[in-house]
């Protein structure tokens, strides 16, 4: 089961560096303030991250990102680019074999984890933080193709991972 979820998680973060990489340059910072295609990106993969660390508490993104997103009607002060987030995305990919690795015992599965809005089982964040990812896939592929883009392919499983231990 662990392999399968590590598949298609993978698979979402996939999908998202697809979306990220393949909107139009000139329509990445268009819209209104709130639904331009840099800050979806942004918004999506600062969650992922901070779901993966399953703590609210002390979570802290890398550089130049902040903890802005965690406030109620904060926006960042500049768009930032799609090799920052990139690279931060990147980087939620270790985040989530670190993360399956704690999820393998019961006791590591539902485990409590504590979120500024709640809490629920470590097990169950994963899955809403599968969902909350394919979710704005899916809305920057409309965003794509509204802005003359060509949506990105679905992606099945992740690719280039080895299977689990």
């Amino acid at each position: 089961m662990q392999d399968a979820i590590r598949q298609q998680f993978g698979a979402a973060i996939d999908s998202l560096e697809a979306a990220i990489l393949a909107f139009p340059d000139a329509a990445w910072t268009s819209g209104d303030k709130w639904h331009q295609p840099w800050y979806l990106a942004f918004h999506t993969v600062f969650w992922l991250d901070l779901y993966l660390s399953e703590s609210s508490a002390d979570y802290q993104p890398p550089p130049p990102f902040t903890r802005g997103e965690m406030e109620a009607g904060a926006f960042p002060e500049r768009p930032y680019l799609k090799d920052e987030l990139i690279a931060w995305l990147r980087r939620c990919r270790e985040g989530l074999a670190a993360r399956l690795v704690t999820l393998a015992t019961p006791d590591g599965a539902r485990r409590r984890c504590r979120l500024q809005w709640g809490e629920m089982e470590a097990q169950e964040l994963l899955l809403y933080n599968l969902r909350h990812v394919q979710h704005h896939v899916a809305q920057l592929n409309l965003l794509i193709r509204l802005a003359g883009g060509k949506p990105t392919p679905w992606v099945m499983r992740a690719d280039g991972l080895e299977p689990m231990p």
